[in-house]
């Protein structure tokens, strides 16, 4: 009898993921080994692993490669109640302040279209009485 198994991590494509974490752990640093590697025993496979890189964005980020996002890793519990009510109520606190801060950028990027708009309306006007007089 055959069984069929829904584990992500069977088969080829389990063992690339496996292996993908694996180096995704290790950072960038882990990444560049392997690619420089693969140049020295096998040029393809150092290409194919620079194109990946790139592809995914490996390449150029700022931070490691890991998958996890930075507030998956905020949201996860201490069991330290008063420190996970602090970590809690300062993290309301900067998405509060981040709001607040974007939709301050929108009024000015707003106030300098208009200013601009303004700008251009006096221009078109000044101009069309130069044409209405001569």
């Amino acid at each position: 009898m055959t069984t069929v198994t829904t584990d992500p991590t069977y088969g080829a494509r389990g063992w690339f993921a496996r292996t993908e974490n694996w180096m995704d752990e290790r950072g960038k640093g882990a990444w560049i080994a392997a690619m420089v590697l693969g140049f020295i025993f096998f040029w393809p496979l150092g290409l194919a692993l620079l194109f990946y890189m790139i592809w995914s964005k490996r390449m150029f980020s700022s931070k490691s490669c890991t998958r996890k996002s930075s507030r998956a890793m905020m949201s996860r519990n201490t069991g330290n109640s008063a420190f996970d009510a602090y970590k809690a109520d300062t993290l309301r606190r900067l998405e509060e302040e981040q709001s607040n801060f974007e939709a301050f950028l929108e009024r000015l990027r707003e106030a300098k279209d208009k200013a601009e708009f303004d700008q251009f309306m006096d221009e078109r006007a000044k101009r069309d009485d130069g044409t209405a007089s001569a």
